[in-house]
């Protein structure tokens, strides 16, 4: 696997309650795009529209090599291929209020562009300042473990 982007805002905004694993369709030149490392996932969700999943706002660069003619958008929607049951179980906890579906991560995995979403809950701003706090301490922590060394 590796790994090409992350979402860590989704981390600090969000608590994660399930992950799943899903492909992107993707043109060829988007494809190489990402190879580069041209993308972010920064302002990006994810919508449903007729059963199915899309994600909306994840920019990759135009790969500057391709021959085409006509301009691709860098923010189009891309559809996500998952299955029907998965699509089912994140539509029926979204709908539930306060729940929502983000991307996580973009990978390749087996030469396939593969996108980790998960289900979410919204964090309030004590638990953000509480999640700051944590990771402080944590980092203190680690400092003075180093030192003991």
């Amino acid at each position: 696997m590796k790994l090409i982007a992350t979402n860590k805002k989704a981390y600090f905004d969000y608590f994660i309650l399930s992950t799943y694993e899903a492909g992107i369709v993707l043109l060829g030149s988007e494809v190489k795009s990402i190879r580069l490392g041209h993308t972010n996932l920064k302002d990006s969700f994810i919508s449903f529209k007729n059963g199915e999943a899309f994600i909306k706002n994840m920019h990759i660069t135009a790969y500057k090599d391709a021959v085409s003619f006509e301009k691709i958008d860098e923010k189009r929607s891309r559809k996500l291929l998952l299955n029907r049951s998965e699509i089912d179980k994140i539509i029926s906890k979204t709908q539930e209020k306060g729940f929502t579906c983000v991307p996580l991560k973009v990978y390749f995995e087996n030469n396939l562009v593969k996108l980790e979403i998960a289900i979410a809950k919204g964090k309030h701003l004590y638990d953000k300042k509480k999640s700051l706090a944590e990771k402080d301490i944590q980092r203190e922590t680690e400092r003075t473990l180093k030192n003991y060394r």
